[in-house]
């Protein structure tokens, strides 16, 4: 129904900047919340950075202010801006669109880019 695709990853020295993008395409009813998640190897996945409709902002403590998510709503397409990037940072990084499909959003379907994998060197 909605697909995800993913660009930007890759391989940068630590204090470098990549920017993250996802598109959004398919049936989308109504869109909740987009936002990244990350799992390095070895580790739990975890929440990145989101923004919900309204605006709502959510990073995790170790990419504040470092790291800045937007998203176009014309274009169905959000970002990550990732700056001062440093090893720990390297993961593989998850588009996440949280997808309304009920009425006032009490149902919700989350829909899952496949992944792009962002090193960093030291």
């Amino acid at each position: 129904q909605v697909q995800l695709k993913e660009s930007g990853g890759g391989l940068v020295q630590a204090g470098g900047s990549l920017r993250l993008s996802c598109v959004a395409s398919g049936n989308i009813v109504s869109i909740y919340a987009m936002g990244w998640y990350r799992q390095a190897s070895g580790k739990e996945r975890e929440l990145v950075a989101s923004m919900i409709v309204d605006g709502t902002t959510d990073y995790a403590d170790s990419v504040k202010g470092r790291f800045t998510i937007s998203i176009d709503s014309a274009k169905n397409t959000v970002n990550l801006q990732m700056n001062d990037l440093e090893p720990a940072d390297t993961a593989d990084y998850y588009c996440n669109l949280v997808d309304a499909v009920g009425s006032s959003y009490d149902w919700t379907v989350d829909y899952w880019g496949e992944g792009t994998l962002v090193t960093v060197s030291s």
